[in-house]
């Protein structure tokens, strides 16, 4: 049986999501139908947003659903692009960011002229808030921030973040894929102002063990965006489209149970984390955690394995029925350096000698010993030392 250490990338669907979504999908109707089955089909996906919404802390008006995370991104920086005051031209962006966001704001750049102003990462990984604040000049039209990195784990200061967003007057996306369903962060307690601050956050079901097909980007009710989709008026007019009320439904349940068994589940998986740093570093003294040491995500280790290639030691893993990834898996199949990597400062050379290693609920303290003794001699092999 494989051992499954990727759930940064996905993670196993919840019973409850299962459950939640077979029960739904009986319902026959279209959700924007004035039928009693359309009613139906309505109240279902009224019932999962006001649900999410209690989860994410926010209004459910707020929330709208999207196929993943990546529509929600796009919807976020392309919408609040579209909508920008005439003098406004620039987007701020951290070095760090998910590819959905670096590539969403590079085709803004490149196809219609969008300014980026880039901001520096310390070397865990952190965003710091100072030059993040430094940057939001008044032309500034859009930022966007990374809740907790993707690949390091280290976790950001997004109150703060929001706040200097807010004094700015400048419009504030949060990426939480990574960190919804591990930091409580409620979107009504974030600082905003109707010309800025945290307008807008994405958030994904398949990250807390909901269905792959759906996810979500809360909306404040101050943000100014413009719809991407157009063919009709569903979710306040800014995604068009008959709604998926059972993944819906799914996306809320997988929610609220890994809310539910938040605290004790995180202190789980930074045990079984702290396991695992510790056995790699025994096996492999040459190897280094990178990212914050302790503001980091439970569940993710991010080793730097010198003289090895990061793709190498994963393959060979994968052959021993072990699961890792070297980084973000929308580059999955894509043989470059990882980019948070450089963005910490290291060379080309580490940003290609990386693996992620991410815990999660299905996993065991068997599974780390299986990690821990295989990856000694993956190493060796992978830096041709045997």
């Amino acid at each position: 049986m494989t051992v499954y250490l990727d759930h940064a990338a996905t993670t196993p669907l919840r019973p409850e999501a299962r459950d939640a979504w077979l029960d739904a999908i009986d319902t026959v109707g279209n959700p924007s139908s004035i039928h009693r089955s359309g009613q139906a089909a309505r109240r279902m996906l009224e019932d999962a947003r006001e649900r999410l919404a209690v989860v994410l802390g926010c209004d459910p008006i707020e929330v709208v659903f999207t196929s993943g995370g990546t529509e929600a991104i796009n919807l976020a920086l392309k919408g609040l692009w579209f909508s920008r005051p005439a003098d406004r031209s620039v987007i701020v962006l951290p070095d760090g960011e998910h590819h959905a966001t670096l590539d969403a704001v590079e085709w803004l750049r490149t196809d219609d002229g969008a300014e980026v102003r880039a901001v520096a990462l310390d070397d865990t990984a952190r965003i710091p808030v100072a030059s993040f604040a430094a940057a939001l000049a008044a032309d500034v039209a859009a930022a966007t921030a990374i809740v907790a990195n993707n690949e390091a784990g280290t976790i950001n200061d997004a109150t703060a973040l929001a706040e200097a967003a807010a004094v700015a007057g400048v419009p504030l996306h949060l990426d939480a894929v990574a960190s919804f369903g591990h930091l409580e962060l409620p979107f009504s307690g974030l600082a905003r102002s109707a010309g800025g601050g945290a307008h807008l956050m994405s958030v994904s079901a398949h990250k807390v063990g909901g269905p792959p097909s759906i996810g979500a980007l809360v909306v404040s009710r101050q943000a100014k965006i413009t719809a991407l989709h157009h063919g009709g008026a569903a979710q306040r007019g800014l995604r068009a489209g008959t709604p998926d009320a059972p993944s819906a439904a799914a996306f809320a349940a997988a929610a609220e149970a890994t809310f539910a068994e938040r605290q004790q589940e995180d202190a789980r998986l930074q045990q079984l984390r702290d396991a695992l740093i510790a056995g790699v570093a025994a096996e492999v003294p040459q190897s280094e955690l990178l990212g914050d040491r302790t503001a980091r995500l439970p569940g993710n280790a991010h080793f730097l394995f010198p003289g090895a290639a990061g793709e190498s030691m994963l393959y060979l893993l994968d052959a021993a029925d072990i699961a890792v990834s070297t980084g973000s898996a929308c580059q999955a199949g894509i043989a470059e350096p990882s980019h948070v990597v450089r963005a910490m400062g290291r060379s080309e050379a580490d940003a290609r000698s990386v693996l992620r290693m991410t815990v999660g609920r299905t996993t065991t303290a068997e599974d780390i010993d299986a990690v821990v003794a295989a990856i000694g001699d993956v190493y060796r092999r992978a830096t041709g030392k045997r």
